[in-house]
């Protein structure tokens, strides 16, 4: 099969093609054909340095798919070859998603949005789970609270909007003024142009602070939360407050979320999640949606089509 690996560690240009071995189903597992795979921030991280654990010789990135199950290992009765599935297989172990086929457990995955095509889906499973798990999971966001979401158009950020209003919540996002109008039309309440006015002058007593940018973001965010109220930082601890008093302070790693996966499915088929994305490449490109994605310009997701 083809996909594209890590040939060493370090910038896009180290993203190559290779024909490998095409892998095979064992217990409780299913072999998927990827028909498009998302591509996320954790990636270009990963292929720069190897950020994460348990890699072999030949590293393989992307962790976002959607596709056809081609078969099932045994003991596999969710689903049968020919099923349209999407998920985030092995997270944060390495996956694979950027090939032509990708084995993972069963549950990784769940039925594929009906209303949504392979690339729409294959934008959503990391961004969304992130999303879901940290003001769903985590925080339990309710209905009439205030969340605040940083990079609100970015690829976790324009789900986390969506998800956030879903369950009623007053939504308030930080994002360039190009991107308001498209924030409004997702359903944030709220929208400041982070160039210009510090969020912190503008916003006083959210309930939920979702910090997607990191660096002194967490630190400035305790100003604005409420007594009890949750931060859930993503880029990683280091950005997480010094002394958060009184709030609950913690860094998030997204995970394997069947559960998660059937809900942000129902939504997307009610209407209520629309995925945006801002490019689609072929997967032979992989180096180039690198470039672009780090860049920190995208709105939304960038996606690879495999034929």
């Amino acid at each position: 099969m083809r996909a594209v690996v890590v040939s060493q560690w370090g910038g896009p240009e180290v993203l190559t093609e290779v024909e490998t071995e095409r892998p095979e189903p064992g217990l409780n597992e299913v072999l998927v054909r990827v028909h498009a795979a998302g591509v996320n921030p954790v990636d270009f991280k990963t292929r720069a340095s190897g950020a994460l654990i348990g890699w072999g010789e030949v590293p393989m990135v992307g962790w976002d798919v959607s596709g056809t199950v081609e078969a099932v290992g045994p003991g596999v009765t969710l689903y049968r070859a020919g099923d349209e599935v999407y998920g985030m297989p092995n997270f944060p172990r390495q996956a694979g998603g950027y090939a032509e086929y990708v084995v993972a457990p069963a549950r990784h995955f769940a039925r594929k949005p009906a209303s949504l095509d392979h690339v729409q889906a294959a934008a959503l499973p990391l961004a969304a789970l992130t999303a879901w798990q940290a003001l769903v999971d985590t925080a339990g966001v309710a209905e009439g609270q205030r969340v605040l979401i940083h990079a609100a158009a970015g690829g976790v950020g324009h789900l986390a909007v969506q998800i956030a209003k879903a369950r009623g919540a007053y939504v308030i996002g930080t994002a360039s003024a190009a991107k308001h109008e498209l924030l409004r039309e997702l359903g944030a309440d709220e929208v400041i142009d982070y160039r210009t006015t510090d969020f912190e002058d503008a916003v006083r007593g959210v309930d939920v602070v979702l910090d997607a940018v990191g660096g002194d973001h967490g630190q400035r965010s305790l100003k604005v939360l409420k007594q009890g109220g949750h931060l859930i930082t993503l880029p990683g601890p280091d950005g997480l407050p010094q002394d958060p008093q009184g709030v609950h302070a913690a860094w998030m790693l997204v995970e394997p979320d069947h559960r998660g996966l059937l809900e942000i499915a129902a939504l997307a088929d009610a209407g209520r999640l629309r995925v945006v994305v801002d490019t689609v490449l072929p997967l032979e490109q992989a180096a180039k949606a690198h470039e672009i994605g780090e860049q920190g310009r995208t709105t939304g997701k960038i996606v690879l089509t495999v034929a």
